[in-house]
């Protein structure tokens, strides 16, 4: 007997959009490609989804709603940018008010969503933001010392190839520090937090790379580190890239010469130091974009557990 799948369109036939559609249809178990919606007539992303016969639309969220395939749908993952998600939003939920959005821009109108730390929280919210690929790779880190020992601050260093920053993230630079900054406090559990952003032009292009700091209260060193190794496991199961890339340092801060940090003051205690690489999976975008591949990933994971919560009502 055949389950049935429910039925999702992509807003965004950009990279992100045009990968997303392709490991939905490759690997999905609860997810069906029913429409590729785009602006652009003559990008790939049309192109591909027409000829794996789905239905396309380069009339934005208007013309998605005059596809046959709408009535349908019950997920939408919006890949363009923070701007155009408000609109889409607010247009899809008054033409259908249960639809479901996956937010895989900055935008943050719905509750930030890490899959492994917080989706069974909001299973069931209308709209869901993924944060940005800075924070799907970092806040699980955050949020394994957090389950350990209390973190007064954490900050992250997102490194990823130029060549892997189109014009959205590039357009959405501000975005991605705000957004990451706030998600890493909510999600991850610090008591504040700051996120920076490093486009690297080296060619060959590099790997996404990612530094976690963290500053905690004193704990075990080796609690810590199992669960640090345990998220990443949990973290790999839907984004095969991603790993540690050495082993987790750590340097205790005596009350005698603590650190200065904005805002906090000076705070001694266990300061935590993790390094992550995150390789994509190849499907459209090139290996190096490990930063793309985890937002598509993460947003995929999202929505297999939401459609199979909708299975089991």
């Amino acid at each position: 007997m055949t389950q049935r799948k429910s039925k999702v369109a992509i807003i965004g036939s950009g990279n992100i959009g045009t990968d997303l559609m392709i490991k939905i249809m490759r690997n999905s178990k609860h997810l069906e490609m029913a429409a590729m919606v785009g602006i652009d007539p003559l990008s790939d992303g049309l192109a591909r989804a027409a000829r794996l016969g789905v239905a396309t639309t380069h009339e934005g969220a208007e013309g998605l709603a005059r596809l046959p395939a709408f009535d349908d749908i019950e997920f939408v993952f919006d890949a363009t940018s923070a701007g155009a998600h408000v609109k889409n939003d607010a247009f899809l939920r008054a033409l259908k008010p249960g639809i479901r959005l996956i937010d895989l821009t900055p935008a943050a109108i719905g509750p930030y969503c890490v899959p492994v730390v917080n989706l069974d929280a909001y299973i069931d919210a209308p709209n869901v933001n993924m944060v940005t690929c800075g924070g799907q790779a970092t806040i699980p880190m955050v949020a394994a010392v957090s389950r350990v020992a209390k973190v007064h601050y954490a900050e992250i260093v997102a490194s990823i190839s130029s060549k892997s920053a189109g014009p959205g993230t590039r357009a959405n630079i501000d975005e991605f520090t705000e957004t990451t900054s706030k998600a890493i406090e909510v999600v991850g559990g610090a008591r504040k937090g700051k996120a920076i952003i490093v486009l690297n032009p080296a060619d060959p292009p590099m790997m996404m790379r990612d530094t976690v700091y963290t500053l905690s209260a004193l704990a075990d060193h080796k609690r810590i580190e199992a669960s640090i190794e345990e998220m990443a496991r949990a973290v790999h199961a839907y984004v095969p890239g991603y790993r540690l890339k050495q082993k987790v340092q750590f340097d205790e801060i005596p009350p005698g010469a603590p650190l200065n940090i904005p805002g906090l003051g000076r705070i001694s205690g266990l300061k935590t130091s993790i390094f992550i690489e995150v390789e994509g999976a190849a499907h459209y975008l090139p290996a190096y974009a490990g930063n793309l591949d985890i937002m598509t990933s993460a947003a995929l994971a999202t929505a297999e557990r939401m459609a199979q919560s909708l299975l089991s009502v």
